[in-house]
């Protein structure tokens, strides 16, 4: 698998943040219909992305220590191939890592939930909880675990803006996770978000 550079961000909308809280909800049914790659680059930099030259992101971060390394699981895609890729902040784009459609294997991994069988993609956060324990000792984790669910909540926004439905998954077997995504064995899968077209 290659390196795909990310569409050109979209910056403005016409859903205001007031109407995206208004219409989050927990989406556990969807059409099949795929995620776009300008859809998944917009979610990604939602996530983890840029926001300016200083290296800031649009999740906070405490003491800038940036713990989270983002995954894109894509099922159903439309425009680029299916497969696992690593998303790069700098550069917005994303590393293919593992090629084809694991939704089957990632809801096996995750209690068998359908939504993640039946969902276009999910986006995946690793926490690398070493980067902010070298500041912050014993109160990392808990650090780490607060950034993992600021980035998922602005993936849920984001998703809103666009018509995608999102839902949380925090349950799911952690060692066979990390063998199904080729994790390297500093990135431990925290927290993912499965997202696709409501029904």
């Amino acid at each position: 698998m290659n390196i795909l550079r990310l569409p050109e961000l979209r910056r403005v909308s016409g859903v205001s943040v007031e109407a995206a809280l208004l219409a989050r909800r927990s989406v556990r049914e969807y059409r099949p219909e795929a995620l776009t790659l300008a859809e998944a680059g917009q979610l990604l930099w939602a996530a983890q992305g840029l926001t300016g030259s200083e290296g800031k992101r649009t999740a906070p971060s405490a003491g800038a220590t940036f713990p989270l390394e983002t995954y894109l699981v894509a099922g159903h895609a439309a425009g680029f191939e299916a497969g696992v890729y690593h998303y790069r902040p700098a550069q917005h784009e994303i590393a293919g890592i593992v090629p084809g459609d694991l939704r089957v294997a990632l809801a096996a991994v995750s209690l068998n939930q359908d939504c993640v069988r039946n969902c276009a993609g999910a986006i995946v956060f690793a926490t690398v909880v070493a980067r902010t324990a070298a500041k912050y000792g014993a109160n990392a984790a808990a650090y780490v675990d607060m950034e993992a669910g600021h980035a998922a909540q602005n993936v849920a926004l984001q998703a809103v803006a666009l018509g995608l439905g999102t839902v949380m998954i925090g349950a799911f077997d952690e060692e066979p996770l990390v063998k199904l995504l080729h994790l390297p064995p500093e990135h431990r899968p925290r927290y993912y978000v499965a997202v696709g077209r409501p029904k």
